[in-house]
């Protein structure tokens, strides 16, 4: 664990930490964050959500990814400022703020279809109950070196050949298993929210797995 990551308070007694690490600029991400929210309605977890970054993912790779989603990753692109305020806002306000502010942000840049931009934020933020001075930080590396902190913890459990989300729970043995998904669309609900969650951590707790894919055909629903 990084020197500068925090010790997370523990969920409430029966229920199973699920440490979910999220960039809002990635609309796969979100869904599987909404299929968390479901499965902790269905099965005894709590979610703690933790920033990763998909611009530090990628900055020493920029030259092989396609041009436009380069351009979003560089310096000053559109990558940095959802993952430089909600870092800046989990410095200021606390761990408590962070899934709140993602969910505000998800649900202007994917849902409502605002996508990035400043005025997406600004509104996240006045959505989330933040203070609107928190979108300053968007433009600022402030907070780099906690982002980048938060993202090497995250990373670490699953390897650099992914990207996000991470979800992490505690192991039989008291280690984390940690696994990038699943990624689904639409989230799941209920039942199959649950289905999906005993099934993931089954193959995910197996000693040597590590890969369960097939093409995606569809893209992101947001039912």
């Amino acid at each position: 664990m990084s020197e500068t990551a925090k010790i997370l308070p523990l969920p409430p007694a029966g229920a199973t930490p699920a440490d979910f690490w999220f960039d809002p600029l990635c609309p796969w991400a979100w869904l599987t964050s909404r299929w968390m929210l479901e499965v902790e309605k269905v099965r005894p977890v709590q979610v703690r959500w933790h920033v990763m970054s998909l611009a530090v993912l990628n900055e020493n790779k920029l030259d092989e990814l396609p041009p436009q989603y380069a351009e979003n990753m560089r310096p000053g692109g559109k990558a940095w400022g959802p993952v430089r305020v909600v870092i800046a806002a989990q410095q200021l306000h606390g761990d408590e703020v962070v899934g709140r502010l993602y969910t505000a942000l998800g649900n202007r840049f994917h849902n409502a279809g605002e996508g990035v931009s400043h005025e997406s934020m600004a509104a996240a933020l006045a959505d989330a109950g933040l203070p609107a001075e928190l979108i300053e930080y968007a433009d600022k590396d402030t907070y780099d070196a906690e982002l980048r902190a938060s993202h090497k913890e995250g990373i670490e459990l699953v390897g650099q050949e992914v990207g996000t989300p991470v979800i992490a729970v505690p192991g039989s043995d008291g280690d984390q298993i940690a696994f990038f998904g699943p990624v689904v669309t639409p989230a799941p609900k209920g039942d199959q929210a649950a289905k999906l969650w005993d099934g993931t951590l089954a193959v995910a707790s197996v000693p040597g797995f590590f890969e369960l894919k097939r093409t995606r055909t569809e893209a992101p629903r947001f039912d």
